[in-house]
């Protein structure tokens, strides 16, 4: 199972967005379940890191956000079109 530290995402919208992966970090969002959606951060190089891994994709992922863990799947993924950066991910909460 693979463990992402995030943070929680202060400013949204396009241009909040555009910073953030400038600063070699990926918006996404966490959503699912009887909770709210929340928005978060990840770390470029520490995702494409632990994606380049077999599984990645196909099995549940735990999200540290705040010292919480929060158990997800990968839902969509949004790529940069030639380079090879993540632009955009969305995690469904895993219900147990």
């Amino acid at each position: 199972m693979f463990t992402l530290n995030t943070e929680l995402r202060s400013e949204l919208g396009k241009s909040a967005s555009r910073r953030l992966r400038h600063g070699n970090t990926v918006p996404a969002v966490i959503y699912g379940g009887k909770q709210s959606p929340v928005s978060i951060q990840l770390n470029q190089d520490e995702l494409l890191q632990a994606e380049s891994k077999a599984g990645f994709y196909a099995n549940p992922l735990t999200l540290m956000v705040n010292d919480q863990a929060i158990v997800v799947k990968v839902q969509a993924v949004q790529r940069h079109p030639f380079k090879p950066k993540l632009q955009h991910l969305d995690f469904l909460r895993v219900i147990s």
